[in-house]
């Protein structure tokens, strides 16, 4: 016996709607959280410094150093990251080292930056019959 919502959904879509596997749950908490995640990877700059993290650990002067960036606005960068578990840090005596926090953030910003780098088609337009 199918459930309304499915029934309902094959009227409207069609057979192969019904066939489709079942998406898992997810809490509301974990979608806010995944959408913190990505305003705070979406910033250009920050996701320069993810780019350059995803390479290996650096110490702030390194990463300012390389993006030639104020050391007061590269920590306000990494504050927001780190504050979204995106970027983890470890102190060794004066100086505070960065890296990615985990695999899962090495793969989101990988597959972010080459999908950016695919080439872009542009669809054709559908040829659906037109109605007289």
């Amino acid at each position: 016996m199918k459930d309304r919502s499915t029934s309902k959904r094959t009227e409207e879509c069609g057979p192969h709607a019904a066939e489709r596997p079942h998406v898992a749950e997810v809490s509301d908490s974990a979608f806010e959280r995944a959408a913190a995640l990505f305003r705070a990877a979406g910033d250009l700059a920050r996701l320069r410094l993810l780019h350059r993290l995803d390479a290996g650990e650096c110490c702030v002067t390194e990463l300012a150093d390389a993006r030639d960036t104020k050391l007061s606005t590269l920590s306000q960068q990494l504050r927001v990251l780190h504050a979204e578990r995106i970027v983890k840090r470890r102190r060794d005596g004066k100086h505070i080292y960065y890296s990615l926090a985990d695999d899962h953030v090495r793969e989101l910003v990988r597959a972010a930056l080459d999908h950016a780098s695919e080439p872009v088609t542009v669809a054709e337009p559908s040829k659906a019959k037109k109605k007289s």
